[in-house]
């Protein structure tokens, strides 16, 4: 955990949006090392809101990265205050950076049922409330076998589409990374693409929001999707057809006014094959169609290179080559 995120935990504990695990530690922090004076547990509510804004404002005005951290005196009257002020956020923060990875141990629930999918492999199952998930290949999910809480919180790497039992009383959350993704009851598929960098949200029913790192991205509906840049964490909407999207789900292959670049993609992925192409000018080229459940891959290339007036060969490595003129 840097800096940067334990600004952030301070920031969000000012604000009274951390969690009731959170609170506990900054306040035992607070508590045993951080108090300016001794009567830190008498302060209310108010003042020690006010102390703690005191210090995180000055360790942010005075404490930069690859810097020497430099405290401003004012005056005489307040040094030993400001002193103890940022000692007290110094060790909060190098208290919060050793015990972090106990605490993210705490925060996930130790009693999780955990399924991994393998390569080539999907699977669908169905958790404690009713609620249907189809897993596809190389994901995990991690679940609790019984939902007793306020809410029905999963843990998702990898894709998966969700069929959520409706609960108005218990929200059902998705952890993907930092990206969280709530709802009440609804159908939508999630996304996580590691290679890309990318994380796509798709809602087929009902609504859907999206929020990243405790900021919130989106808010769906039916046909929406957001795609979220891991990098840079920019989110981008759009509308989309969500049968093309969730035809994983079925084993069916959809290509709906697409490239040939993107149905390239989607066989490679469907076949676990390589598809490379001897003139860039095909990756252009347009068309729709459907490759239904069953269809074997050189039926599936037989139909779309004659559809581009192009060709296809499978190479000595094992890899299959497109031949053409391609499209400007």
């Amino acid at each position: 955990m840097n800096r940067y995120n334990i600004e952030a935990l301070l920031d969000r504990y000012l604000k009274k949006e951390t969690s009731i695990e959170e609170n506990q530690l900054i306040e035992k922090w607070l508590a045993e090392n951080g108090n300016a004076d001794s009567n830190w547990k008498q302060l209310d509510s108010s003042s020690k809101d006010k102390w703690l804004s005191d210090v995180f404002m000055d360790i942010k005005a005075s404490i930069k990265q690859n810097e020497p951290k430099v405290v401003p005196i004012k005056s005489q009257k307040h040094l030993w205050y400001k002193i103890a002020g940022v000692a007290a956020a110094l060790i909060l923060v190098f208290g919060l950076y050793l015990t972090w990875p106990l605490l993210e141990k705490r925060m996930l629930p130790t009693d999780l049922t955990s399924i991994s999918i393998p390569d080539h492999e999907k699977k669908q199952i169905t958790l404690a409330d009713g609620t249907k998930v189809w897993l596809n290949a190389g994901s995990e999910l991690k679940y609790a076998k019984a939902f007793d809480g306020k809410t029905r919180e999963v843990y998702l790497s990898g894709e998966a589409y969700f069929d959520v039992r409706h609960d108005a009383s218990r929200p059902f959350l998705i952890h993907t990374g930092k990206v969280l993704t709530t709802v009440l009851g609804t159908a939508f598929n999630i996304k996580e693409d590691p290679n890309n960098h990318t994380l796509e949200v798709t809602v087929t029913r009902g609504k859907v929001s999206v929020a990243d790192d405790g900021k919130l991205l989106s808010i769906l509906t039916s046909n929406q999707q957001v795609s979220v840049d891991l990098l840079t964490r920019k989110p981008t909407e759009k509308t989309v057809d969500t049968k093309t999207v969730i035809a994983w789900q079925d084993n069916d292959i959809l290509f709906d006014d697409i490239t040939f670049a993107d149905a390239a993609i989607q066989l490679e992925q469907h076949f676990d094959v390589k598809i490379a192409f001897n003139n860039e000018k095909l990756k252009n080229c347009r068309f729709s169609g459907a490759a239904l459940r069953g269809d074997k891959l050189d039926k599936i290339l037989d139909v779309i290179t004659d559809f581009n007036n192009a060709s296809w060969k499978l190479t000595s490595s094992g890899h299959i080559m497109i031949y053409g003129e391609g499209c400007n």
